[in-house]
């Protein structure tokens, strides 16, 4: 099943074409399941079935996140509620190339809402997301933005304002 699935690594920094881990991240759980000693096979067992179901999405609106088989859990964050991201690597990350972004909103944990796992290019998917959540979304800006009612308001008030002052200081000795 492995064989089928492309390499994210492969595909440049288009985070959008990242849709699962790298396969170096079954190693990572590999390592970090025999460092349990006794609890090898339950650990790796439950490591590897993540792995096979783990799933991202990078569209238009935001970032999901899907893993699991009996209980399968689902996250979908949009651009404009993150708040904060980290690009994380241990020693262990380090040496298999893997980085993990953890992507931070308001909400009121202490944790990330969202940690992304098995990232070859991390610097590139971080770079994606600050630009989406900052609202750049690489298209042209019109060149007469579309005007705003209370920018209107407060342009008038502003004019009104100045004429005030105008009149004021053209009438005192």
């Amino acid at each position: 099943m492995a064989d089928s699935i492309p390499n994210p690594s492969t595909q440049g920094s288009d985070a959008q074409a990242i849709t699962r881990p790298d396969p170096a991240l079954l190693k990572y759980y590999f390592v970090v399941s025999l460092l349990t000693l006794f609890g090898f096979p339950i650990v790796f067992l439950i490591s590897f079935i993540r792995y096979e179901t783990l799933r991202y999405r990078f569209d238009e609106d935001g970032v999901w996140m899907a893993w699991g088989i009996l209980f399968r859990k689902e996250i979908t964050l949009t651009y404009r509620r993150i708040q904060d991201i980290h690009v994380t690597r241990n020693i262990l990350h380090r040496w298999l190339g893997l980085s993990r972004v953890d992507i931070q909103t308001a909400a009121g944990g202490t944790g990330p809402q969202m940690s992304i796992e098995g990232i070859r290019e991390a610097e590139g998917l971080r770079d994606f997301l600050y630009a989406r959540m900052r609202g750049a979304k690489g298209q042209v800006q019109p060149a007469d933005p579309p005007q705003d009612e209370a920018l209107n308001l407060l342009r008038e008030i502003r004019g009104s304002v100045e004429r005030l002052n105008q009149r004021l200081g053209s009438q005192q000795p």
